[in-house]
């Protein structure tokens, strides 16, 4: 009787620690979940404050201030606008401009080629 009364002793003894480790575990664990919970709010946080950033720096008005402002640009006028016309014709299909590097470069800083004219129906300056 003694042997199984050391024998249930311990099998006791090897379940409480195993409840204890197992309590341990989910302590733990719910640990974690408590900060990756605070981690959502946060970040939920953050993203609707960029979406609020993205919304007002994409305001139609805040571009154009910044149009006039920094880039010295000007509203299109129909006072300023050019447009180009062509004898009946004139313009073929080859006579089309071949894309360069010095197409990025503003209308009025570099002079109209022939076939650049020939080209072009029409634009604003």
């Amino acid at each position: 009787m003694n042997r199984l009364n050391i024998f249930l002793l311990i099998v006791v003894m090897g379940c409480a620690l195993s409840v204890v480790n197992a309590t341990n575990q989910q302590r733990q664990i719910f640990i974690q979940l408590q900060r990756a919970q605070s981690q959502e709010r946060q970040l939920q946080q953050d993203y609707s404050q960029l979406q609020y950033q993205q919304s007002a720096l994409s305001k139609t008005s805040r571009i154009e201030q910044l149009a006039t402002d920094s880039l010295k640009m000007q509203p299109a006028t129909t006072g300023r606008t050019q447009y180009v016309v062509l004898d009946p014709g004139a313009a073929k299909a080859e006579d089309a401009p071949v894309p360069t590097s010095e197409a990025s470069a503003p209308l009025n800083a570099r002079p109209a080629r022939p076939a650049e004219a020939a080209g072009a129906r029409g634009g604003a300056r």
